[in-house]
């Protein structure tokens, strides 16, 4: 994939994250995706499973907002590296990460999301 269309991609995709639209976000993902983040360590394997997932973590951050930072392609995706804010009771806390892609027709097929957790839960 050449950088536009994984800028692209990135751009459509980070959108997705916000406003609890986890119809919108699944779309991304194939059918036998696998997605694994700091909270769900074991990772999970579906769209079934993972659409369940998405729905309860985008009602409970509806307004966090996610900027990538750097994209760097790899034979099977692209490595993201970015930032997000996310609201928190006393205010909002920035947090920075990277999420390892691999798409197949476009679609993600493995999502690795890595980050450190602390401040956002001593927020």
């Amino acid at each position: 994939m050449n950088s536009q269309h994984l800028n692209d991609f990135c751009s459509r995709w980070l959108n997705a994250w916000t406003g609890n639209r986890p119809e919108k976000l699944i779309q991304f993902y194939s059918d036998d995706t696998y997605y694994r983040d700091p909270a769900r360590a074991d990772g999970i394997r579906g769209k079934k499973p993972l659409f369940e997932y998405f729905s309860k973590l985008l009602s409970k951050n509806p307004d966090w907002v996610w900027t990538a930072k750097e994209i760097i392609p790899t034979a099977k995706g692209f490595v993201l590296k970015w930032a997000a804010t996310i609201p928190t009771a006393s205010g909002s806390v920035t947090v920075e990460g990277l999420d390892i892609l691999e798409l197949s027709d476009d679609q993600i097929t493995r999502n690795e999301v890595y980050f450190d957790r602390s401040t956002l839960l001593s927020a």
